[in-house]
């Protein structure tokens, strides 16, 4: 594109310089000839006026006395009826330039200049001109290669943000070019950039979300299994797996819940539910674990609490909760229930030395942890209870007690809601 760019406007100025040139060659070397004519014919009247005079006189006429008043380039002959001619300065060869004047006496002058001077006037102009010309193609040249360089290294530019883009690094650029064109292209490529960013951190997060949030449920899943390939009884069998299928269907509603918070976190399926089942279940599953660690796991509180939101994502939150105790807490973990105001409040704290002051307040920022590991369990918790309309806090450091806050009451729908719900029953 550069060499298109110079070569086009290279083009143009040489045309430029093909019209007006050759037309100021016309002209310039018409009005030189016109000018050096105008110059003989004015010299032949004033030497004709002059031999008037003298003849007028009657004084002599010579080549001596009229030699100063005939330039040295220029060859004169007077002709006088009854007298030999006189010639004064050397007659050119070749081609001249020439003019004849008659005076009042009768007499002829006759001046002529050789067009060797006309030629080299010419010549001289022409000079110039290429001059002129030679500076325009140089100042051409220069400007082109300017203007070139000014569109050609932003596309470039461009062209490397693309590449980058579909290699994997959305990174945006934010630099402008001073063009119109070519800084529209790049704020398109920058929010494109910050559009692939988004994705690709959603993508990222899904995938951390998934393998923290499976990761418990897959190997109580696999300890239940062992047990089915491990026994003969067949009671046993049947209950570990009714246990198993129970399991299986909250690892299918974890994936359906993390795939809806990761294409709109704030769409959630909330419905009133009996709190006491979620607590059970979750207390159930999570004893075999603390038993082995040799620790308990109780629940308190008041009993038949009804809240609103997504059993399963509820689930989530307080096995994330208990997870969190069983690796950072010590002693008995306690879930206890109350009620405050129009929220339903579930507590899950235990004997442990609490959460360091430095991080208290950011407990529940993505990689943040006290011990080696990764830091998302709570982040997540906390998302699951926010899509759901609740709130996760830690509502004591030491010893720890973090609270889920539900709704006791659904929420109103939106007008936009109510639509929606009246379109798909039409």
């Amino acid at each position: 594109m550069r060499r298109r760019l110079i070569n086009s406007t290279l083009a143009v100025v040489l045309i430029v310089i093909a019209v007006f040139g050759v037309s100021l060659v016309i002209v310039e070397t018409r009005t030189i000839s016109s000018s050096a004519q105008d110059r003989v014919e004015s010299e032949a009247l004033r030497l004709v006026s002059i031999v008037d005079s003298r003849l007028i006189s009657d004084e002599k006429i010579t080549a001596g006395i009229l030699r100063d008043q005939v330039p040295a380039e220029r060859y004169a002959l007077i002709e006088i009826e009854g007298r030999a001619p006189v010639e004064v300065g050397e007659r050119p060869v070749g081609e001249v330039i020439q003019s004849t004047a008659t005076g009042e006496q009768g007499e002829k002058v006759t001046v002529q200049e050789s067009r060797s001077s006309v030629t080299e006037e010419v010549g001289r102009t022409l000079l110039i001109i290429a001059g002129v010309a030679l500076l325009a193609i140089v100042a051409a040249v220069l400007l082109a290669v300017r203007q070139a360089n000014r569109l050609a290294s932003p596309l470039t530019d461009l062209a490397e943000t693309a590449e980058r883009l579909g290699s994997g690094d959305p990174r945006p650029r934010s630099k402008r070019y001073g063009v119109q064109e070519l800084d529209r292209v790049a704020d398109v490529l920058d929010r494109s950039a910050e559009r692939i960013a988004r994705m690709l951190t959603a993508e990222r997060r899904l995938a951390a979300d998934a393998s923290h949030q499976l990761r418990t449920p897959l190997t109580a899943l696999s300890m239940r299994l062992e047990e089915i390939a491990l026994t003969e009884d067949l009671e046993t069998v049947k209950e570990e797996a009714t246990i198993a299928l129970t399991q299986v269907e909250r690892l299918t509603d974890v994936v359906q819940r993390l795939l809806t918070n990761a294409r709109d976190p704030r769409t959630g399926s909330a419905v009133s539910f009996d709190l006491d089942e979620v607590i059970k279940q979750q207390i159930e599953e999570w004893r075999p674990a603390y038993r082995s660690a040799g620790r308990a796991i109780v629940s308190s509180g008041k009993r038949h609490l009804q809240a609103v939101g997504t059993p399963g994502a509820v689930a989530q939150v307080l096995a994330a909760l208990i997870e969190n105790s069983l690796m950072h807490g010590g002693g008995t973990v306690a879930l206890r229930t109350r009620v405050t105001g129009n929220q339903t409040v579930i507590e899950v704290t235990d004997e442990g030395p609490g959460v360091p002051p430095e991080l208290g307040a950011r407990i529940f920022e993505r990689t943040i942890s006290g011990r080696n590991s990764t830091g998302i369990g709570l982040a997540v918790a906390r998302d699951l209870a926010e899509a759901d309309g609740g709130r996760l806090e830690m509502l004591q450091t030491k010893p720890p007690v973090f609270g889920l806050f539900l709704s006791r009451t659904p929420p109103k729908k939106s007008v936009a809601d109510e639509a929606a719900a009246q379109t798909t029953v039409r």
